[in-house]
């Protein structure tokens, strides 16, 4: 069993997320603190960090840093009220692996954390490109030829998984659970119609239909 650690001083989102964590099957341990961060998140004990900014004691990415800077590699995903993009290149830098804010989706954080612990220990890419499409997951902004493309929080997320595999078929299933965060429900059409949205705004032909297994980012 993962186990996750949740570094959140709001009792409300903190009871919210270790809730939600233990239904999905994962070990939880709840700190309030910036100091605690600092005693707590070691590899040994943890698989993961869910690490809010704001915290009392000791802002988080101090912590963050001082967790960094003694060689522990856990991923961590910063959740924060913080969205100016200095903050998430400074949570990057210091190390972060991901950076949710708030509100935010809790299926989206469920999905993001799924692919934190899939990816352990491969180093955290801030750019992702395929053909002429490119995503900038700091400033959360997606360009085709250079060309600015408005994608939605959810649209986003669907190209980050694709350009995560390019290649790769991915089934309906996998793009919901990765994306969604939900079982398959095999009478839901919400895939194939943000597969038509994606394709009206990277390009007609960037995602292939493979028939009878899924979709596939063209490398």
């Amino acid at each position: 069993m993962n186990r996750v650690l949740i570094a959140e001083d709001e009792p409300r989102i903190a009871s919210f997320l270790e809730k939600g964590l233990r239904a999905a099957g994962y070990s939880t341990t709840v700190i309030d603190n910036g100091v605690d961060v600092v005693a707590y998140a070691r590899d040994d004990d943890f698989d993961l960090l869910i690490l809010d900014l704001g915290l009392p004691g000791q802002d988080g990415l101090a912590g963050l840093g001082q967790v960094r800077s003694r060689g522990e590699r856990l991923p961590v995903i910063v959740l924060t009220a913080r969205d100016g993009v200095a903050d998430r290149v400074a949570g990057l830098d210091l190390g972060a692996d991901d950076y949710v804010t708030k509100p935010f989706s809790f299926e989206e954080l469920l999905a993001r954390v799924r692919a934190r612990l899939r990816d352990r220990g491969a180093p955290a890419s801030t750019v992702l490109e395929a053909g002429a499409v490119r995503l900038d997951l700091v400033a959360r902004r997606a360009t085709v030829a250079g060309q600015e493309a408005e994608l939605t929080a959810r649209e986003f997320l669907l190209a980050e998984t694709f350009l995560r595999h390019p290649g790769q078929v991915l089934s309906r299933e996998q793009i919901l659970d990765r994306v969604w965060g939900v079982s398959h429900d095999p009478g839901s059409n919400v895939v194939d119609v943000y597969i038509g949205y994606l394709r009206r705004k990277l390009g007609a032909d960037v995602i292939q239909t493979v028939r009878g297994m899924g979709y596939r980012l063209r490398a």
